[in-house]
């Protein structure tokens, strides 16, 4: 998921900052050459897009981040007809949440589950059924879409 850091480490937030603002809005820059009206420009963000934890500070940075290149994106495809939205999963089920924390065992000793409303991790395809969505509808132009089941607010 990201590794602990905080105000200082400035290779942590340089490496995050490169993989989740930078290297988005470059591949989008290349690939907005050939778009066409009913394109759409979809940004993976998370939860902490729009919050912050403690002990991930660069990781939070760079998800705050993607939510601005997004904001700057619509003004930028303003009138082309192409929109954009940055979707946010919560608790995912995939390899990088069981790293972070240790495996099937290291979700329960977190008490990740516990945090969300519906007791079990988002899944990959539902995630996938929301991008697609967001792809076909410009309505969403601008939005910032979490899907996380509903997370406790601490």
């Amino acid at each position: 998921m990201h590794p602990s850091d905080s105000f200082g480490d400035a290779p942590a937030l340089a490496a995050a900052l490169s993989v989740n603002v930078v290297a988005p809005s470059l591949l989008s820059s290349v690939l907005l050459k050939s778009a066409v009206p009913g394109s759409s420009v979809i940004f993976i963000g998370s939860t902490l897009s729009e919050k912050a934890v403690s002990g991930c500070m660069s990781y939070v940075v760079s998800k705050h981040a993607q939510v601005g290149l997004m904001r700057a994106a619509v003004q930028d495809l303003f009138g082309r007809g192409i929109h954009t939205a940055v979707i946010c999963p919560g608790f995912a089920d995939t390899e990088m949440l069981r790293s972070h924390l240790g495996g099937d065992a290291g979700i329960a000793d977190a008490g990740v589950l516990k945090m969300v409303s519906f007791g079990r991790l988002v899944q990959a395809s539902e995630v996938a059924d929301i991008v697609e969505m967001v792809a076909r509808s410009p309505a969403v132009n601008g939005a910032v879409i979490h899907c996380n089941l509903g997370q406790r607010e601490s």
